[in-house]
């Protein structure tokens, strides 16, 4: 028996498009809670529902371990937990039933928990962890057990039911000092499990470190319901100890640096970079920046130096106007030079985009189109402006939005507020822009000197996407309008979209 049971609520399984890329990465904020408990005396289980079939092995586990305590420690590094998708939360408050028909004292931590304590408590839970949870964790463990410790009104970042009342405590400090916390408990996952995922479907095998925890920026459409607007960093000696540890424990083939900015400290990439040389340490990783950093003297090459293989960068738009009004801090030309020098450096660069913000027309959406064609990105992620509590976006869209106000899981797409084009609009838009960035993408590959099956795929990418495409458009301008007044997205022939730009082609 473990008076501990710990776990998360992302099953992999009950998202589609994550399910079909077979992408897992381990529960980090999960781990790492194991490992502060373990810090503090604890000795807790684990039940790692990413990689499992259904809530039912989650009922096996607490037969199992027959726990005093079941925390749900989501894991906060993971943006998709930070999404708040209502598929995972459906996941977790069957399984804090199942928890409390046990007899489970339930603790919960995370971002929906955070921006939604209430009704975590009254489907179950006795406690929610409100924001940054180690600390309070051990604290409110400490009362519980009658060890030591404050009771529940004066232990900071708590809430829970008091005579049916919801009942808050200030916010706890953030932990400063992350090199403080052990790394985290990587013996109690089934890493076999992930490698054989990762091996089965990519040939190689990632795992994913966080070097941060929080971001500073002010994009008035970006949740923070765990750091707030805080920011701090790990030295970079204590990263490059943990990857020592994963190289010489699991021998990863890739690193996912996590972090929702990596190496914003004016000097940490030099220095993490001379750290790894040193170590021999040449794990390629793909990291996430903006483009104001990476325009820095130095940043790029540090970066190289450190084994960078794919930098994601928020582009967002390529309309100013809409960056303006996210409040994103960055400009179009700046998105346009770091890409041409992470290229020129050897490193593949990733585009995040979002469509739909208020105010945009199909002008911006235009301006987006034409960034990814003049800027050649590897890869590109799309998404559909989300509204989510406690950002600037969400106070000024709320009187729009219904009684739904999440998505069902990533491929949701929809539009949850009275925005510029209806959903259809813009999941016909996802398929659009990503049939014009496959067949530019296949063209290029074309271009190269390249063997003859790697040849062939390209031609039958090619020709999928220019056929798919057409029909596409048709259907998304049948799409715009339907808006008051109609509009129509400009014509681009689809021998346009192949052929290469200037910047391509030289």
């Amino acid at each position: 028996m473990n008076s501990i049971l710990l776990t998360h609520t992302y099953y992999l399984r009950f998202d589609q498009k994550s399910w079909d890329a077979m992408q897992p990465y381990p529960p980090l904020g999960t781990l790492y809670a194991a490992s502060v408990l373990r810090q503090n005396g604890y000795q807790p289980a684990l039940f790692d529902p990413m990689l499992a079939e259904s809530e039912r092995q989650w009922e096996l586990a607490l037969e199992k371990h027959q726990p005093r305590f079941a925390i749900f420690y989501e894991d906060n590094f993971n943006y998709l937990s930070k999404m708040c998708l209502l598929r995972m939360r459906q996941a977790a408050f069957q399984m804090i039933a199942a928890a409390r028909q046990k007899g489970c004292v339930v603790l919960v931590c995370g971002a929906d928990a955070s921006d939604h304590a209430e009704e975590y408590l009254r489907s179950g839970a006795n406690y929610v962890l409100v924001g940054e949870g180690e600390a309070t964790l051990i604290e409110l463990l400490g009362h519980l057990e009658g060890r030591s410790g404050p009771s529940p009104e004066n232990i900071l970042g708590l809430a829970y039911l008091r005579d049916d009342l919801l009942q808050c405590t200030p916010r706890r400090p953030d932990i400063r000092d992350l090199d403080a916390i052990p790394f985290p408990a990587w013996d109690l996952l089934d890493i076999q499990a992930y490698r054989a995922a990762w091996l089965k479907n990519h040939a190689y095998f990632s795992v994913n470190v966080v070097t941060t925890r929080g971001c500073p920026y002010h994009c008035n459409w970006c949740a923070k319901p765990i750091w707030g607007q805080r920011y701090n960093s790990r030295s970079p000696e204590n990263v490059v100890a943990e990857l020592k540890w994963l190289q010489k424990n699991f021998a990863p083939d890739h690193i996912w640096f996590a972090d929702d900015i990596f190496g914003l400290k004016p000097g940490w990439l030099e220095k993490f970079a001379q750290l790894a040389e040193k170590e021999g340490l040449h794990i390629p990783f793909k990291c996430l920046s903006r483009a104001d950093l990476l325009a820095r003297p130095g940043e790029v090459a540090a970066l190289q130096r450190a084994g960078a293989k794919t930098v994601w960068i928020g582009a967002e738009s390529g309309s100013q106007k809409i960056l303006d009004a996210m409040d994103k801090g960055t400009r179009v030309e700046q998105i346009a030079q770091v890409s041409r020098l992470l290229h020129s450096h050897g490193i593949e660069v990733g585009f995040f985009l979002q469509f739909g913000y208020p105010g945009e027309t199909l002008e911006d959406i235009e301006k987006t189109l034409q960034l990814v064609r003049d800027c050649s990105p590897d890869d590109i992620g799309i998404s559909v402006s989300y509204p989510m509590p406690g950002t600037k976006f969400f106070e000024a869209v709320q009187a729009q939005m219904g009684v739904r106000q999440n998505w069902y899981d990533s491929n949701d797409l929809a539009m949850l507020y009275q925005g510029p084009f209806s959903t259809a609009f813009y999941r016909q838009l996802h398929s659009l822009v990503h049939h014009e960035f496959r067949a530019r993408k296949a063209y290029r590959q074309l271009r190269r000197q390249t063997t003859l099956p790697v040849a062939l795929r390209s031609v039958l990418r090619l020709a999928f996407n220019l056929a798919a495409w057409p029909a596409a458009r048709w259907r998304l301008n049948r799409l715009a309008r339907q808006a008051n007044p109609p509009l129509q997205l400009p014509h681009l022939a689809p021998e346009q979209a192949a052929a290469p730009t200037p910047q391509e082609s030289g």
